[in-house]
């Protein structure tokens, strides 16, 4: 139908090249539980990494064959979709995968984004929970109500969630403050990097023609 919304992002590639990237976005994802991309790659890889574990959770034999057709590399990550996967999020209904806007990493600063598996052993929220807990124990101030939110946000479904979240607080809170302030300062990165002339070569005249 003409004037019709669009449905999904093409991401600038024809239908072929759109799945292969996809393809090779979501193994990384699954391989790695934590990838750095685009922003719109990573909300069209977020969509198709659902859908991949609900079928790990189905766990029946149509949907290991549609897991079978979606990887390039079936037998290294079918077994951890269906096993490790499955298991992690049996409880939880939804939202397997969270998209996390940062700085531009490419040099046409292009919105950029970290695609990661929740409750995972490189959750991102999860460990700057852990480390906000750590800094209010420091300075003796009361739990707000957004770190508590977020408190219940990351233990909610994570098996031993309380426990993993404790032990994590007290190595922050082993951590010097100093050092810890000194490794997390963000480095300059210079995006267009400037070269100086060569003193040794002219500069090139201009060149007028008649039109």
């Amino acid at each position: 139908m003409a004037g019709g919304a669009v449905k999904y992002r093409h991401l600038s590639r024809n239908s072929a090249h759109r799945q292969a990237l996809l393809r090779n976005l979501i193994e990384s994802l699954i391989e790695h539980e934590s990838i750095r991309t685009t922003w719109h790659k990573a909300k069209e890889t977020q969509r198709l990494a659902e859908k991949v574990i609900t079928l790990g959770k189905k766990n029946t034999e149509a949907s290991r064959r549609r897991a079978w057709q979606i990887f390039y590399r079936p037998a290294l990550l079918v077994p951890k979709v269906f096993g490790e996967l499955r298991e992690r999020y049996a409880d939880r209904p939804g939202g397997y995968t969270r998209v996390l806007r940062i700085e531009p990493i490419k040099e046409d600063q292009a919105a950029s984004a970290i695609l990661e598996l929740v409750d995972g052993p490189k959750d991102m929220r999860f460990a700057m929970t852990a480390k906000t807990l750590a800094h209010q124990r420091r300075e003796g101030k009361p739990i707000n109500e957004i770190t508590q939110q977020n408190l219940t946000k990351v233990t909610r479904f994570r098996k031993d969630g309380a426990g993993e979240l404790e032990e994590l607080v007290k190595k922050f809170e082993a951590l010097d403050p100093q050092e810890e302030a000194a490794a997390e300062r963000p480095q300059q990165k210079q995006v267009y990097p400037h070269t100086d002339p060569d003193p040794t070569k002219k500069p090139k005249k201009a060149r007028w023609t008649k039109n």
